[in-house]
């Protein structure tokens, strides 16, 4: 079942619950993600970097397309991190049901104008979109980047960037940051930020950075009005683990052999962020409808 992200949140913030949105960069992760969400009957995000679109080129998602559309539970196809208008065009074209435009590194002013002309793009032809308000922070080990030191999402501007720009729904910044933690870094993320824009705010909001944060926080930002949280790190960090075990230990070399235990490896990983995002068995919500969803967004008549 293929939807939007606008109509895989409501359901998700309605119902108290989170949706794992998981980096997908290539077959064998495609698989961990879509196999464990059938298993687990949960909804999930196939998030896509423009870096891993640029790799995985734009024929791959024919594919993608047609495993999750004849799928029995809901999945978006969403660009994480677009970082301008040619990239959120360019996964449009390639069939994505949600866009992010990040401008959160450029000045206010000129983030709600890049953001706002997105919107209207992406709405034109069925399609949601995420903004970012506020900066996520860098662990130095993932190809998403980040900053030295995070700017923290002002409430006051969320409420105003969300009535300004028309997205769908924000990524705001709380202290997370992208890639795994070093030892030596505990985060804690500030939750007073997150309810007070919770309590401005009306349309779901997104964790950006959810790898290596402590589950109590990560379970109580979605209590707080999360309904998206990403994971990249966490995933990919226990595949290649498993990988590096198999190649060092034998003398394997085809992927059929050595890709199964990694991406059952992965699954682990995922399955442990579905319950611990509460989204484990609801996939049945969506049935209703679905197939009038489905057509919505196929005419791209979600926005008339």
């Amino acid at each position: 079942m293929l939807l939007n992200m606008k109509q895989l949140l409501e359901v998700a913030k309605k119902n108290k619950f989170a949706v794992g949105a998981f980096n997908v960069a290539d077959s064998s992760f495609l698989r961990a993600v879509v196999e464990e969400a059938e298993n687990s009957n949960s909804p999930a995000i196939i998030a896509i970097h423009p870096s891993e679109l640029e790799f995985l080129t734009d024929e791959f998602f024919s594919y993608v397309k047609h495993r999750v559309y004849e799928s029995h539970v809901p999945f978006v196809i969403h660009l994480d991190h677009g970082g301008s208008i040619e990239e959120i065009l360019r996964a449009i074209r390639c069939g994505f049901t949600s866009v992010m435009i990040d401008g959160s590194l450029l000045p206010y002013e000129e983030n709600v104008a890049l953001t706002k002309k997105a919107a209207e793009i992406a709405h034109a032809v069925g399609v949601s979109i995420e903004g970012e308000l506020g900066t996520i922070g860098s662990t130095g080990n993932s190809i998403e980047g980040g900053v030295t030191k995070v700017i923290y999402t002002n409430p006051d501007e969320a409420k105003d960037f969300v009535e300004r720009t028309g997205v769908d729904s924000l990524a705001v910044a709380i202290g997370t940051a992208h890639g795994i933690y070093p030892k030596n870094i505990k985060p804690q993320l500030q939750m007073d930020i997150l309810e007070e824009i919770n309590n401005l705010v009306s349309i779901p909001l997104v964790l950006h950075g959810g790898s290596s944060n402590p589950d109590n926080e990560v379970a109580r930002s979605v209590k707080l009005g999360v309904s998206k949280v990403n994971i990249s790190s966490d995933m990919k960090h226990a595949y290649f683990a498993k990988a590096r075990e198999i190649l060092s230990t034998t003398e394997y070399w085809d992927p059929n052999v050595i890709y199964p235990d990694c991406i059952m490896e992965a699954r682990k990983v995922i399955n442990q962020k579905m319950n611990l995002f509460n989204s484990v068995g609801k996939a049945n919500l969506y049935e209703k409808n679905s197939r009038k969803q489905a057509e919505l967004v196929a005419a791209g008549g979600l926005y008339q």
